[in-house]
């Protein structure tokens, strides 16, 4: 028994395509769409579409039919720009508050960096003192070590 064919189409804007197929897959394997259409509501069955027996008369076969699209018609009118005279009084608190949010943030980030580079210096002189701190114990150890081998 031959399957139960059932009408499937779907639109890009120019072009309607229909077919007939036993399921949904199928239609979409017929139009070589590897996405589900289906889901997303741009293809649909449509047992009493234009080209439904031309479709049933080819099962499997893809029907096209071109659309006639009149873009003059369908594009809204254009609205005239008004001419603007400068910027609003928002506009210009708005540029304002922005400037005074850099200038805080530049003097933040200028103290900041100040601060780190004072802990910086404080650290290079600390290590300074464990190093200086370090050599003369070294030197100390190293003398008293070679006495003690003298005396052996």
């Amino acid at each position: 028994m031959a399957p139960r064919l059932k009408v499937f189409e779907w639109s890009d804007g120019f072009h309607r395509f229909t077919v007939a197929a036993p399921s949904r897959p199928k239609a979409l394997a017929a139009w070589g769409i590897q996405q589900d259409i289906f889901a997303s509501g741009l293809a649909m069955e449509a047992p009493d579409a234009e080209d439904a027996e031309a479709a049933r008369a080819r099962p499997g076969e893809v029907v096209e039919r071109g659309l006639v699209v009149d873009i003059g018609k369908a594009a809204p009118r254009a609205v005239r720009a008004r001419a603007r005279k400068g910027p609003t009084a928002a506009e210009k608190r708005r540029v304002e508050r922005l400037a005074d949010e850099l200038e805080t943030l530049e003097q933040a980030y200028a103290d900041s960096a100040e601060a780190v580079r004072a802990a910086m210096e404080s650290l290079e002189a600390r290590a300074a003192q464990e190093k200086a701190r370090f050599g003369q114990a070294r030197n100390r150890l190293v003398r008293d070590l070679a006495k003690a081998r003298e005396k052996l």
